[in-house]
């Protein structure tokens, strides 16, 4: 389990593993991931290259990585880093991108209709010059074709998990003739209103009249911070929920019972991955790709208050319905499929 999220521990967890049969050189801008990468063995090409940097910036280092290095294969993650690569990648490399952050609903992301119409068409268009496209749930590549229609079907690779982290220990509970510390539920998310963090506070004042000593971690930082807080306030949920920022994740998840993530869209959470594989409850929203990971005693609508408390209790106190991944992909999988979409798009 890595303290890096979303894309950056997926180049990171490809970088360790390796894509077989292939050379893997990484560009990336100034920051920690350059570093992780270079202590995971990688090779990695630290340029000026994202939104940060401007796109002048990034198509010179581009243009300037593809002209020194000639790589069969240019794989692009994330919005900026597309449209970078289809507009400066030279008719010489195999393009492919891995589509990460789609939501059903646009809005999610945009805030504006109009905003979302405009970003629609810069979609379909630089889909248009990529030559393999990979969605890391059904339901991601099911929404890039309802919306921006690419012109090869999206390959499913979900995001792999370490099988060392199937066998990661939970955080020791005391014998049931012991006082009980009461349900511990965290949430492991920014704070933005794309979390439904609100509805998590009321679910969890509803869980609290039958379970007086049940404590909520809020951790993550953003723009709904002070008025999460004026609603634990209005709750009297004050000595119950702790907002304490940024944590580490794998100690966080180590001390807590159930994860909680009511989200109005995930793609391949890693967070419920981990969550998962650590054998701890596990409530989420019912919508994207987490019902591919997760069983429907761990799926809620995400507006019924009422249910998700009662979810958060059963995960919290039945071991059996706790969710398992089964035979879920490694990451070792995960850079074989990889590889198998490079070879089908025709690079070699």
């Amino acid at each position: 389990m890595s303290d890096l999220a979303g894309v950056a521990r997926h180049v990171l967890d490809v970088a360790r593993a390796g894509i077989p049969g292939w050379r893997l050189v990484v560009l990336a801008p100034p920051g920690d991931l350059p570093a992780r990468l270079r202590d995971a063995g990688a090779a990695v090409l630290e340029r000026p290259f994202g939104p940060d940097h401007g796109l002048r910036a990034s198509t010179a280092s581009l243009c300037h990585v593809v002209r020194t290095l000639r790589p069969a294969v240019v794989h692009s993650h994330l919005a900026y880093a597309d449209i970078v690569v289809a507009l400066a990648a030279g008719r010489g490399q195999r393009l492919v991108t891995t589509e990460h952050g789609i939501a059903r609903d646009d809005t999610v992301y945009h805030r504006s209709s109009a905003r979302t119409r405009a970003m629609a068409a810069v979609h379909t268009a630089r889909l248009r010059r990529f030559d393999a496209v990979i969605a890391v749930s059904r339901a991601t590549a099911d929404a890039m074709v309802e919306k921006w229609r690419p012109r090869v079907p999206p390959v499913v690779v979900p995001n792999g998990v370490e099988m060392v982290a199937r066998l990661a220990p939970l955080a020791p509970r005391p014998p049931h003739d012991a006082p009980q510390p009461g349900l511990r539920i965290l949430s492991l998310a920014r704070l933005a209103p794309e979390k439904r963090l609100p509805d998590l506070l009321d679910a969890f004042a509803v869980l609290r009249r039958d379970h007086s000593e049940a404590r909520l971690t809020l951790a993550g930082t953003g723009p709904e911070e002070g008025a999460l807080r004026a609603q634990v306030d209005r709750l009297g949920l004050g000595d119950a929920v702790a907002l304490p920022g940024h944590l580490d994740a794998e100690r966080a998840m180590a001390e807590h019972d159930v994860l909680a993530m009511l989200s109005v869209w995930e793609n391949c959470s890693y967070a419920l991955l981990d969550a998962a594989t650590r054998g701890m409850g596990v409530v989420a929203s019912d919508v994207g790709g987490n019902p591919e990971i997760l069983p429907p005693t761990s799926l809620v609508d995400a507006d019924d208050t009422a249910a998700v408390a009662a979810a958060l209790a059963v995960q919290g106190l039945d071991v059996t319905a706790r969710p398992t991944l089964g035979d879920w992909p490694t990451v070792e999988d995960m850079c074989a499929r990889i590889a198998a979409t490079y070879a089908s798009a025709g690079a070699g």
